[in-house]
């Protein structure tokens, strides 16, 4: 039951990054896919991970970097669940942190990745649900 609500929240009020995950999906079909929790997880050849709707990116190692993006991305996925169209402000906000903003201030001053609001709620409610430890 908890599945089904959940990819209905993500299929009406989370439409728009659903959308969007699934054509991230479609463009990593050939990739490795399974379920993570309620999510759909894909592996990709990317360092970092990703998250739209149900659908969550993660790299393609293995080990506790691995473990914990999975966690981190899929605390995403509840900020979705709430704020529905709203979590765009989200994805800008942790798409400038992590590609332009993280990666000047990790190299100056080692800031870590959760100094971003976003980020640290996404790693604190994906370690409250799954009870495992983010990477972040």
């Amino acid at each position: 039951m908890k599945k089904f609500l959940y990819f209905l929240v993500q299929c009406t009020w989370g439409l728009g990054q659903t959308i969007i995950g699934f054509v991230y999906f479609l463009a990593n079909i050939r990739r490795p896919h399974k379920m993570y929790r309620c999510a759909i997880e894909t592996r990709w050849n990317w360092h970092g991970g990703l998250s739209l709707g149900p659908f969550i990116f993660t790299p393609s190692t293995d080990g506790d970097f691995y473990d914990g993006v999975c966690v981190h991305e899929y605390g995403h996925t509840f900020q979705s669940l709430l704020l529905g169209p709203l979590y765009a402000i989200v994805g800008v906000i942790s798409c400038t942190w992590g590609s332009l903003i993280h990666p000047r201030l990790q190299k100056k001053k080692n800031v870590p990745y959760t100094a971003c609001f976003v980020e640290y709620w996404a790693s604190a409610w994906g370690e409250k649900i799954t009870g495992e430890k983010a990477v972040w």
